[in-house]
């Protein structure tokens, strides 16, 4: 299975640029970091994720008896347990630099493996990861936030548009709620993956970014990004779109 794949992240609107990615298509691996805003350090949180998976499944991959630093999950496959495993080895790294200026960073995080025919999917906050098959879009990870949750519930907000608290993440690496979500399912040629931060899917509509990710992986990533700083977004930007040949 060959796996064509591009990426972009831009400061946007902001003076600094707190997300972080990760491209190895080699190891069939992709993650989008978004360093928690308004804090010191969001920047070093997400490079800190980024750099703790992809040292952890680099390993993985090229040594069958590499010793893991967490016990597996006997109740999931291995792939499924090796995202869990990075993804805590990550809040791990974040939680010890919680010290002094960096005490409040934190970060969100997005994984999608793909090796054979599977592709395993973590997440940890509101990064996103989407897939379109034959034409249809789908969101496969559920923000880890408050306005998520809400609406979960049903109980959303009256006006969620202008929702005041609709930014908070109720999960984050380097912190007690970085437990990551992970599930895996077959991946097929012809399906497209879009790992975002929230600077990118929060002022795009679905339809929007179905119709982009109709083109070719590098003219969809910078389309993408293009059309959130156009519709408004106030953030960091950060897109992966990998596409499945």
């Amino acid at each position: 299975m060959q796996l064509d794949a591009f990426a972009l992240t831009v400061s946007g609107r902001r003076d600094n640029n707190e997300d972080a990615i990760c491209v190895r298509p080699d190891l069939g691996l992709f993650v989008v970091a978004d360093g928690l805003g308004g804090y010191e350090g969001g920047e070093v949180a997400s490079a800190l994720a980024v750099e703790a998976i992809c040292e952890l499944v680099r390993k993985t991959s090229s040594d069958v008896d590499v010793t893991w630093p967490y016990t597996i999950d006997p109740a999931r496959a291995i792939d499924e347990n090796e995202i869990i495993v990075a993804t805590r080895l990550a809040n791990e790294r974040i939680s010890a630099q919680r010290t002094g200026v960096l005490e409040q960073m934190g970060s969100t995080v997005a994984v999608l493996r793909i090796a054979d025919d599977r592709a395993v999917i973590g997440h940890v906050g509101d990064s996103r990861v989407y897939r379109l098959r034959d034409g249809v879009l789908a969101q496969l990870t559920i923000d880890h936030s408050l306005l998520a949750q809400m609406i979960a519930s049903g109980t959303p907000p009256a006006d969620i548009e202008h929702f005041p608290w609709r930014h908070v993440v109720t999960r984050a690496l380097g912190t007690p709620t970085g437990e990551p979500e992970v599930s895996a399912s077959r991946a097929l040629p012809g399906d497209v993956y879009l790992l975002c931060s929230d600077g990118l899917s929060e002022p795009l509509s679905e339809a929007r970014i179905a119709e982009l990710l109709q083109l070719s992986a590098e003219r969809a990533c910078r389309a993408l990004v293009d059309a959130a700083f156009a519709a408004g977004s106030r953030d960091n930007i950060s897109a992966i779109v990998v596409r499945v040949c």
